[in-house]
């Protein structure tokens, strides 16, 4: 009699693991890379092995059955584990060649990270670099990432962080916006001003009520999320905007209304698993992000 734990292919659970993350198929194939027969195939086979409907059609996708609601914490540990296999296989590794994947801020992988990957990619060409710009945070027990900036600090289990200081942030905003108007020297009136915000993204919306300014999204009168083109709105003179000093203050333009406090700094940490981060490889580009990210960073600013 064949062993129904044969069956249990990691490929099918991840699929299972995968449909249950984005509800959908179409979605779960774009987070694994496969495309959606495929993952639907996959999918069906870990049914038929278990001999239970894990899904049901619903009008915005697929929910789970309560058979696949039982599913999901035992599967999680089974993705728990394969990840483990995978991190401590990884921390033996010994060579230096291959790719090492860094994740960091959208704006951070804009305006800071390219010249430092360039000298990298120089002095260590046999390291190839995959740069992922997200300012959600990749799960770096889970691989999707080797090396991780982080503006918070980590606090995950197994995670090595090393503080590299405080970025300097300012208020800023273009001359032609400012052409004709006063401005006023209290940040309580300046935030009466027209104001590049977020949209989803409610991280200025809690700094500003840390300082006792009351806003929500319908503060700004213009909303994104993405930095970079946060960046671009400011500088195109819609109106008052939050951004790095480094960038602001050498944006051609561009004046900056406020520098620092009452403005926060952001901390900028560095994160990685302990046993990816004993790869040479890895070990390699930590060190160099941690040598060459510091001096772009606000000297005043504690380290750790």
């Amino acid at each position: 009699m064949a062993n129904p734990l044969s069956a249990l292919d990691w490929s099918r659970v991840q699929a299972f693991l995968a449909v249950v993350d984005t509800g959908s198929l179409s979605g779960a194939a774009r987070q694994l890379g496969t495309s959606q027969p495929t993952l639907g195939r996959q999918v069906k086979a870990l049914e038929e092995a278990l001999s239970t409907r894990l899904f049901k059609r619903a009008a915005k996708g697929l929910e789970l059955t309560e058979a696949g609601a039982a599913l999901v914490e035992p599967a999680r540990a089974m993705q728990e584990a394969a990840m483990r296999m995978q991190l401590t296989a990884a921390g033996r590794e010994e060579e230096l060649a291959g790719t090492v994947r860094i994740t960091a801020p959208v704006a951070v992988s804009r305006w800071l990270l390219p010249p430092v990957v360039a000298r990298l990619r120089r002095a260590a060409p046999e390291i190839q670099l995959e740069l992922v710009p997200n300012d959600a945070s990749d799960n770096l027990l889970f691989r999707e990432a080797d090396i991780a900036v982080r503006m918070y600090q980590p606090t995950q289990l197994d995670l090595v962080a090393r503080r590299l200081g405080d970025l300097r942030m300012g208020l800023y905003a273009a001359e032609s916006y400012l052409a004709g108007r006063e401005l006023p020297s209290d940040l309580a009136e300046l935030m009466q001003m027209d104001l590049v915000g977020n949209d989803r993204e409610e991280r200025i919306i809690r700094g500003l009520r840390d300082f006792g300014i009351a806003s929500d999204r319908h503060s700004f009168g213009t909303r994104v999320d993405d930095q970079s083109v946060y960046w671009a709105l400011v500088c195109a003179g819609c109106g008052l905007g939050f951004g790095p000093c480094i960038v602001g203050d050498v944006e051609p333009g561009v004046v900056a209304v406020l520098r620092g406090p009452p403005v926060p700094s952001l901390p900028m940490w560095l994160a990685a698993h302990e046993e990816v981060r004993r790869v040479p490889r890895v070990a390699r580009v930590w060190d160099a992000l941690t040598e060459a990210l510091p001096p772009l960073l606000d000297p005043a600013a504690p380290r750790a």
